[in-house]
C-alpha cells in the first residue's frame, strides 16, 4: 500500500505540479486553502503533509500550528514549501517543528529526494515501532501494547460508566509438553494458540496480547458477566479443538484454563486490583482440574 501525501497551498499549478511528480510513487491528496487543508488532513492522517507557508487567506505558519495543536494531527510531520529567501522564515519552521524545507522554484529530483527521505524515515520509525509493541514470535500484542491498551480502556470505561472485562488463558502443563516435544514444537504451539484465542474473538474492540509465557491475556470492552465468560468458553473449545502437527507427523494437542473477570470501574479502583482477580480467577480454574473456565465476582 502506497504512502498519503497531502499537499496543502492557494497555487493550483504548484499542486499539480507536485501531484505529477509524486503520483507514481505515493497516494496524493491536495488541499487549495489552509481550511481545506485541516479538514483534509484530520480526515485522510496522510503520512506526510506539504504545506506552503505563502497561503493567501491565511499564515501558513498558523496552519501549521494548528495541525500541530490538534490531537489527530500532531504527529504527521510537516515539510514547508518556501519561494521565500529568507534565513528567518526557516529557522522560524524548524523551530516549530518542520522536517524539512522544499524551495521554490521546484527542483524535481530534490522534490523526490527529500520527500524519499521523509517517507523512509516515517516507514522505518513504524517498523520500529510495530516490533516493541509486538510478540515477535505469536505476532499478536505484547505485554507493553497490553498495558497501553488496558489503560485506555479503563479511563474510557471510568468515563462513559462501562463494565470491562479480563480473560488470562494459561496453556495447561505447557512445561510437560515443551519436555515431550522440544522447544521448536512448543513455540509452534504458542503460535497455534494465540491464534485460536485471535479467532474466537468477534468483536473489533476486543483485544488479545500475549502476557509472557504460556499465559495470554484478553480485554473485553463494554462486556457484562454473561458475555465475558462465553468468549472465555470459546476460547477454550476453539484451542481444545486445534491438531497442531508434529516435526514426525504426529498431531498434538493442547487445553487452557482461563480466568475470566468483569468491572465497572471507578476512579477509587485499581487496573492490580483487576488483574489480581483475573488471576484468582485462574486459579481457581487450574486447581479445580484444568481446561476449564472460572469466573471471578468481585
Amino acid at each position: 500500500m502506497k504512502n498519503t501525501i497531502l499537499i496543502v497551498g492557494d497555487d493550483s499549478y504548484n499542486l499539480m505540479l507536485l501531484s505529477n511528480l509524486l503520483k507514481s510513487e505515493y497516494e496524493v491528496r491536495t488541499a487549495l486553502s489552509g481550511a481545506a487543508g485541516l479538514e483534509a488532513a484530520e480526515k485522510f492522517l496522510p503520512d506526510l503533509i506539504l504545506l506552503d507557508i505563502l497561503i493567501k487567506e491565511s499564515d501558513g505558519f498558523q496552519v501549521f500550528q494548528a495541525l500541530k495543536d490538534s490531537n489527530l494531527t500532531a504527529h504527521i510531520p510537516i515539510v514547508l514549501l518556501t519561494g521565500l529567501d529568507n534565513r528567518n522564515d526557516e529557522i522560524k519552521g524548524l523551530e516549530l517543528g518542520a522536517v524539512d524545507y522544499i524551495n521554490k522554484p521546484f527542483d524535481d529530483i530534490i522534490v523526490k529526494l527529500r520527500v524519499h527521505q521523509q517517507i523512509r524515515n516515517i516507514n522505518q520509525i513504524r517498523t520500529i515501532a510495530h516490533l516493541s509493541m509486538y510478540d515477535q514470535l505469536t505476532e499478536i500484542p505484547n505485554r507493553r501494547n497490553f498495558d497501553d491498551r488496558m489503560n485506555a480502556e479503563w479511563g474510557r470505561a471510568i468515563r462513559e460508566n462501562l463494565s470491562i472485562g479480563l480473560l488470562i488463558v494459561d496453556i495447561d502443563h505447557f512445561k510437560l509438553y515443551n519436555d515431550k516435544y522440544g522447544h521448536q514444537q512448543g513455540d509452534k504451539t504458542l503460535k497455534a494458540v494465540a491464534q485460536g484465542i485471535n479467532n474466537a474473538l468477534t468483536r473489533s474492540s476486543d483485544f488479545s496480547a500475549r502476557w509472557g509465557g504460556e499465559e495470554f491475556t484478553v480485554l473485553l470492552p463494554n462486556t457484562d458477566a454473561a458475555g465475558g465468560v462465553m468468549v472465555a468458553e470459546r476460547i477454550r473449545e476453539a484451542v481444545a479443538a486445534l491438531e497442531i502437527p508434529c516435526a514426525n507427523g504426529d498431531i498434538s494437542r493442547v487445553t487452557v484454563s482461563i480466568g475470566v473477570t468483569i468491572h465497572t470501574p471507578t476512579r477509587d479502583c485499581s487496573i492490580d486490583e483487576f488483574i489480581s482477580d483475573a488471576d484468582k480467577a485462574l486459579y481457581q480454574s487450574k486447581s479445580s482440574g484444568r481446561n476449564k473456565v472460572y469466573y471471578y465476582k468481585q
